[in-house]
């Protein structure tokens, strides 16, 4: 597939490194220029592109910025083709995002980033630390593969996303809908807890909405200025300790 990565962070470079790897043609943006990408992620045949050549001639945009900047990148989208597939990574973080009104009271976190890039989206890759992306996606078939939660409205969008996340080295679950998808954010059981395609489905079913903003702000607290010295497996371990 022709993939358009926009955002070269910890998960965007990871996605870049793997798609290009598995043989895709992808592209990645940011918003300070192709010259600042690094070049460790451009190793396995990923190019580095201003942002508004990242969405043209693409079958899948992935978006893998803040959250808050989500509205910011609306125009740009504008020059995407209709027919494309946009898969969204973002979470919602108020400490990072600052507060924003819908999703502090109760906003499906996908259906918000739909409503302001004025695109539907499909839900991939946000419930998986960028350790855990990087390290431990292992070949199809092989015991303790890891698996990621994938949910979108658009049947077409949704086996794409399916094909290109186990492309990457993980085995997926159909988590539903767009509107079901806040069985991935995070505070909820399968949100980067490190589950197997045989756990998963348990997990999203257990997810209780009311007590998700909660769980992720107790984990946020606890983390606190210890997040640079925590490893992927630490915070797992902590989220399957809080969110379970």
């Amino acid at each position: 597939m022709k993939i358009g990565i926009l955002g070269a962070g910890s998960i965007g470079s990871t996605l870049a490194q793997k798609l290009a790897e598995a043989g895709h043609q992808v592209k990645v943006a940011n918003s300070r220029g192709p010259e600042t990408i690094d070049e460790t992620v451009l190793a396995t045949g990923a190019t580095a592109v201003e942002a508004s050549d990242v969405v043209q001639d693409v079958d899948v945009l992935v978006t893998s910025i803040p959250l808050a900047r989500m509205a910011g990148i609306r125009p740009l989208l504008e020059e995407l083709s209709a027919d494309a597939v946009v898969i969204d990574t973002s979470n919602y973080y108020p400490l990072r995002d600052g507060h924003i009104e819908a999703l502090d009271g109760g906003q499906v976190e996908g259906l918000w980033v739909s409503e302001q890039i004025g695109r539907p989206v499909v839900k991939a890759w946000n419930a998986i630390l960028s350790g855990t992306f990087e390290a431990k996606g292992r070949p199809a078939g092989q015991a303790g593969r890891l698996a990621i939660p994938v949910a979108g409205d658009d049947e077409v969008g949704k086996r794409a996303a399916i094909s290109l996340v186990e492309d990457t080295g993980f085995d997926t679950v159909d988590a539903g809908t767009l509107s079901e998808s806040w069985r991935q954010q995070p505070g909820a059981p399968a949100y980067c807890t490190e589950l197997t395609q045989e756990e998963l489905p348990a997990a999203l079913a257990r997810a209780q909405k009311d007590l998700l903003a909660g769980r992720r702000d107790r984990v946020m607290a606890t983390i606190g200025d210890t997040f640079g010295s925590l490893t992927s497996d630490d915070i797992a371990a902590l989220n399957r300790a809080t969110y379970a």
